[in-house]
């Protein structure tokens, strides 16, 4: 069974003006994203901001989230790492505080070969009873989970699960689709390919988007599942540009910024991230007033 199905929200980390974490507000989406039919929560991945988050802040916005969230949807944690004893002990925290899955990016900065891929994400996988999605994004770490790698962790390991894939090469998804013959799940990592990664097989998107655009995403996942790609492939085009305006600078510093003019208080943005340039913003509240997410 799938550890879930539709569109799972990249949770931000909502922060004081003093860089502490703003768990208010962090409540008050939870209850909007549930509210507005959101499938998953993603806890301290990217877009929460997990590099600069260190291990206390990082566990407890997780057992916030389980807390808040009480069993409504799947919460999956965020506990991914370049070092694999790290992201064992965080994932092992994480099942503690009662996380419903991890995901474990590929290891950044240091690298590694397929083989240490499959030695690392099975040793964490190994470590803990609860689901694994393995987070393949290479424009971020440099390292790309190939097909064969994912296909073989999905057939040898139990609770490897799913792979949210990243890599914009819609011909890799392909392949991984095919190469895991039903042993993995895949979720699209990009806004902008969510109907290309379902009409292949997928089984939704893990979402920068539905931070700010709850029920559209959702719709867009559940069209898919339903098979309305028509309407999907329609509603996938009209949010292009709000897509490009979310990544017009590095994650997450568009979806802060959107949801802040949203009235959310989401707050800053721990260095090396600073704030969104004035141009930038024109652009993101350009396309979501003409989205229909933002009033005039």
């Amino acid at each position: 069974m799938s550890l879930f199905q539709g569109a799972g929200v990249a949770l931000i980390t909502p922060m004081l003006e003093n860089g502490e974490i703003n768990y208010a507000c962090m409540e008050q989406i939870l209850e909007d994203q549930i509210a507005n039919g959101t499938d998953a929560v993603i806890s301290v991945g990217t877009t929460g901001e997990a590099p600069t988050l260190d291990d206390d802040e990082h566990l407890e916005a997780i057992r916030f989230c389980v807390e808040k969230v009480a069993g409504r949807i799947p919460v999956i944690a965020g506990t991914g790492s370049n070092n694999t004893a790290h992201a064992i002990m965080m994932s092992k925290e994480a099942q503690k505080v009662g996380a419903d899955g991890v995901l474990l990016v590929a290891p950044y900065y240091n690298k590694a070969t397929q083989q240490g891929l499959i030695d690392s994400f099975s040793a964490i996988a190994n470590a803990i009873d609860i689901p694994c999605i393995l987070y393949n994004v290479p424009s971020r770490t440099g390292s790309n989970i190939l097909p064969d790698t994912a296909a073989y962790l999905g057939k040898h390991v139990e609770n490897i699960v799913a792979v949210k894939e990243a890599s914009g090469n819609i011909s890799q998804v392909a392949e991984l689709l095919e190469k895991s013959e039903g042993t993995l799940d895949v979720y699209s990592g990009n806004d902008d390919q969510i109907v290309p990664v379902m009409a292949l097989g997928g089984k939704g998107v893990i979402s920068v988007l539905s931070n700010v655009a709850p029920k559209f995403t959702h719709d867009l996942a559940m069209h898919c599942l339903e098979g309305r790609y028509d309407l999907a492939a329609a509603e996938q085009l009209r949010a292009m540009e709000l897509c490009r305006a979310l990544f017009c600078e590095v994650n997450p510093i568009p979806v802060k910024a959107a949801l802040a003019m949203q009235g959310y208080a989401a707050g800053p943005l721990r260095l090396p991230l600073t704030e969104m340039s004035e141009a930038g913003k024109e652009r993101l509240r350009k396309a979501m007033k003409e989205f229909g997410i933002l009033a005039e």
